[in-house]
Formats: structure tokens, sequence, C-alpha cells
């Protein structure tokens, strides 16, 4: 993972498994609020749906600051349940 780029997330193993964890890192605009990059988020929900899990729960978590120019950063931790 390149931690300098504007969101990163984990990707799950190939193995056919009843839960998947995964993390998605959200950059905060720095002027207003929401994501900039809530597209991210949603293609990582579809992958996983396209393989037959669901989203089971998901939590967020302040990343912190990168900088004065940089936004905030929002962990988000989601499980997903084979279907």
């Amino acid at each position: 993972m390149n931690y300098s780029d504007p969101s990163t997330y984990s990707t799950a193993s190939g193995k056919d498994l009843k839960y998947v964890v995964l993390q998605v890192t959200l950059k905060e605009k720095f002027f207003g609020t929401g994501s900039g990059n809530l597209t991210e988020l949603e293609n990582v929900i579809n992958d996983q749906a396209s393989k037959g899990y669901r989203l089971h729960t998901i939590s967020t978590a302040n990343g912190g600051s990168k900088g004065m120019l940089g936004g905030d950063r929002i962990q988000a931790t989601l499980v997903f349940e084979k279907i």
C-alpha cells in the first residue's frame, strides 16, 4: 500500500472464506465536509458483493491529519460475510 495516495485499501486473499475483513483509508476534503473519495469505498463494497459477500459491519476511526493541506484520514473497517 502507498500511504501517500489519497486513499488506500487492503485486498482479501483469494481463499473461500466465511468472513473477510478489509480496511479502507478515506481522505477528508480540506474544505467542507465529507470524503473526497467515496467512490473508492463504493468500489470495495461492490467488488466484494461480486464475489458473493455482503457487508456485515462497518466501523470508522479518525486516522489523524496528514499536514496542513492534507486533510484528515478516516480508517473504515469493513466486515463482509459470505452469502
